[in-house]
């Protein structure tokens, strides 16, 4: 079936050496999870700059749309050509669309360009995982990868902070602040380049191979209308509306020509034969989940922070630095622990249990909530996510065959991303929605009790209050009140709603079976055996 295969016997690398390959792919990772969260409090300037108030959603959208729908691509090219060259590629379109949304000079322009980093950072976020799976065993490697899920974490929570920071400074060196949340990638961009291409030396397998191009297409015209369904279409035109319903249709009409397609495709991009694989399949819907639940979180927190209680962007990423510190440490802690006792499987069992705890908590939070007391809930959810994200992607790539490595570790990134698309849009449905019936309703008996106060305000502020929520400050003691506690009490609707979704995460961790994590001498054989299958 292969052609004869070229193996690079390089080496296994040592300690010293994969720590400087992770302060690359490190690199690499701070710039994909950043770039999903950076321009979220960034878009107001950017929106008065460019008169883009109809498209500001796209900003964002873009680069999800693209980075979701490429990752699982990645894993299938990068196990054809190679690992370093594919993550390299995605690091210079990544670096490529950065520089280019910089210098936007439109709101068309704007997106155009993130759907390119977005393509980039499907590479840098799909591929890092798998070529620590390549670099270390299974037994050694949960140490390295709680350190991605530390930075995974700070930059989640850096993102809001730096985009904040930026756009509220007119410029900086000459430039327009805001966009110099695209200019900071250039420098780390480049630094990973160089580190990679000095250290990053994978044995790797060459083999003659057939791209499957219309499953590809398939795949990405799949993700990209389930995706503009769940994150456009459905939240601005509603769920029932004919537009939302003939795109999700069309997601789903992509998904069963892919199936179809899939079973006379010789070399598929995202083979279905490995859902036959009960780990794979239940680590990719735990992935699901906790991207899910994962979002609900920390997008929301946010805007609880802002809107209810009166924080600016920078301080509202400020006050989420307990949330990166419970990620960071307990990603850290598990990924030593399974190091040492070869045990990995009670980490997602009880991560799932400390999140769903911590969103439960979430819903005790009022107007007046002290600081102190969101820390500690913040902390118990990043707790949760630090002993469950890294964890899954162990116990996948230790269930898989080598071969299957690195289209295994990015269709779990996918099936992640894809989650969070989903809890993002069905979250934000679920707040808009209550918001304005809490209104709707806190406004009627406002009528009764107070409408001198209620009646001073101009009713045109009052409709806009779901989608502008600046005039909140402005308003009378009264109204502010009942519009401040309506919007709290949507906020309890979505932690509420997020919990049942990743206690879910806990029946499916449950079954995961604990295999036993492969050693140095195993994972070096295994390494091998593929190139033995590629000879053959």
């Amino acid at each position: 079936m292969f052609g004869r295969a070229k193996v690079d016997h390089s080496k296994p690398l040592t300690h010293k050496e994969i720590l400087v390959v992770m302060s690359g792919l490190m690199t690499g990772i701070l710039l994909a999870a950043l770039d999903q969260t950076i321009v979220s409090t960034a878009l107001k300037r950017i929106v008065e700059d460019f008169n883009g108030l109809n498209h500001y959603s796209w900003v964002v959208t873009a680069y999800l749309l693209t980075s979701t729908a490429t990752t699982p691509l990645y894993g299938k090219v990068s196990d054809i050509y190679g690992r370093r060259p594919v993550y390299q590629f995605a690091i210079v379109v990544f670096l490529i669309g950065s520089l280019l949304a910089g210098v936007a000079s439109d709101m068309n322009q704007l997106i155009a360009f993130r759907a390119i980093q977005g393509i980039g950072a499907g590479g840098l976020m799909g591929l890092t995982f798998v070529i620590i799976g390549d670099l270390v065993s299974p037994r050694e490697r949960g140490k390295y990868q709680g350190l991605f899920g530390a930075v995974w974490g700070i930059s989640s929570v850096a993102g809001p902070l730096l985009g904040g920071f930026f756009s509220d400074r007119a410029s900086i060196l000459g430039i327009t602040g805001w966009r110099w949340i695209f200019y900071i990638n250039l420098p780390f961009g480049i630094l990973a380049l160089v580190i990679t291409s000095i250290v990053l030396h994978i044995p790797k397998v060459h083999r003659d191979h057939k791209v499957d191009y219309v499953g590809a297409g398939l795949v990405v015209a799949s993700v990209v209308a389930i995706l503009l369904g769940l994150s456009v279409f459905g939240p601005e035109n509603g769920w029932r509306a004919t537009k939302t319903l003939i795109v999700l249709g069309l997601g789903l009409a992509f998904v069963l020509l892919y199936i179809l397609w899939e079973k006379r495709a010789s070399e598929p991009i995202l083979p279905l034969s490995l859902f036959k694989n009960q780990t794979f399949t239940l680590t990719s819907i735990i992935a699901f989940i906790i991207g899910a639940g994962m979002f609900g979180a920390i997008v929301m927190l946010p805007l609880y922070l802002q809107i209810v209680q009166g924080a600016t962007a920078t301080s509202a990423g400020l006050k989420l630095i307990p949330l990166m510190l419970g990620i960071l440490s307990m990603t850290i802690a598990s990924g030593r622990i399974i190091t040492q006792t070869g045990k990995y499987k009670i980490f997602p069992i009880i991560g799932t249990v400390i999140m769903s705890v911590g969103l439960l908590l979430m819903t005790t939070l009022r107007v007046d909530t002290p600081y102190w007391k969101l820390s500690i809930f913040a902390i118990i959810v990043g707790l949760g996510l630090g002993a469950t994200m890294q964890t899954v992607v162990i116990a996948l790539q230790n269930a898989v065959d080598y071969k299957d490595l690195g289209i295994a570790t990015s269709s779990n990134t996918f099936f992640r991303s894809l989650g969070g698309a989903f809890g993002t849009a069905i979250f934000g449905t679920i707040l808009s929605n209550d918001v304005a019936h809490n209104l709707q309703s806190g406004f009627a008996e406002l009528a009764k009790t107070n409408p001198a106060q209620l009646g001073a305000v101009d009713p045109s502020i009052l409709k806009s209050l779901t989608s502008n929520t600046g005039a909140i400050a402005k308003l009378p003691a009264a109204v502010q009140s009942t519009v401040l506690e309506s919007f709290m009490s949507a906020f309890h609707s979505v932690f509420l709603a997020a919990f049942p979704v990743v206690a879910l995460g806990f029946f499916f961790a449950i079954f995961l079976k604990e295999k036993p994590l492969q050693g140095s001498d195993e994972h070096a054989s295994a390494r091998q055996d593929a190139a033995g299958e590629a000879l053959g």
